[in-house]
């Protein structure tokens, strides 16, 4: 299992636990205005609309929650004005830290993870401190089963400019260029494959490894971070034993 998979399956069990709180939501709301604010309410033409509305919808988000969000981004709904903003971050033992957030208030946003770091160790900090070491690239996984040919997923994912296709015990993970991350999705929905994930997504350059306590440490403060209502993803360059990784499932 690669590292990205890992977080996918801890964010994937944290996507179920926001569900119970009542917070998938209001989280996909806020990606839905924020892209439609950025580029426009026409799904066809603005790709990050499109990911956003999709990933409501892989949800169960009612489509009318979906096109009130829409309209709120585009102006036409009159609602709060939410301002997409990365914070850049250090948790102890060298972690590097993005969080992205979707925010109404920058401030209440700073001291909330202000408070997290000077609690649990770590502090923020500048502008392109952190950044400088994640790649953006396109990121799709497509569960695997009897009726899917792992060499055919290869092939039209290929053929469609991936850049990478790794196979996993459950399901395959394809990388692109961003600019390349629609086109292998269609192509992949064109063959009536299924598809888990699509979306761009942060990727550290290169991974710190830690012991399990420490791991569990730092994992314990982008709980937190994630748990915080601004936030929309936290991403870092932990990278997460399988040791750790049992921990965590059972914690």
């Amino acid at each position: 299992m690669s590292g990205h998979s890992k977080w996918s399956t801890i964010k994937r069990k944290k996507g179920a636990a926001d569900a119970k709180r009542g917070k998938i939501f209001t989280r996909l709301a806020r990606d839905v205005m924020i892209a439609a604010k950025e580029g426009g309410g026409d799904p066809s033409t603005n790709s990050m609309l499109r990911l956003a509305i999709d990933k409501a919808k892989a949800s169960n988000m009612p489509k009318d929650n979906i096109a009130r969000a829409v309209k709120r981004g585009t102006g036409e709904l009159a609602g709060g004005t939410l301002e997409e903003i990365t914070y850049e971050a250090y948790a102890p033992h060298g972690v590097a830290i993005l969080i992205k957030c979707l925010t109404d208030n920058t401030n209440r946003t700073l001291a909330e993870m202000r408070r997290i770091f000077n609690k649990y160790g770590g502090n923020m900090a500048q502008q392109g401190a952190v950044s400088w070491m994640f790649d953006t690239k396109g990121y799709i996984t497509v569960p695997l089963n009897h009726d899917v040919d792992p060499d055919d997923i290869f092939m039209i994912a290929a053929d469609a400019g991936a850049d990478d296709v790794e196979f996993g015990s459950e399901e395959a993970e394809i990388y692109t260029v961003s600019s390349q991350l629609h086109a292998v999705r269609e192509a992949l929905e064109s063959e009536n494959l299924e598809i888990n994930e699509a979306e761009l997504d942060k990727f550290p350059k290169n991974e710190i490894q830690l012991g399990v306590r420490e791991t569990l440490s730092v994992m314990k403060i982008i709980e937190l971070l994630e748990d915080l209502d601004d936030t929309d993803k936290v991403y870092s360059n932990l990278q997460i034993s399988d040791e750790a990784l049992t921990q965590l499932e059972v914690s």
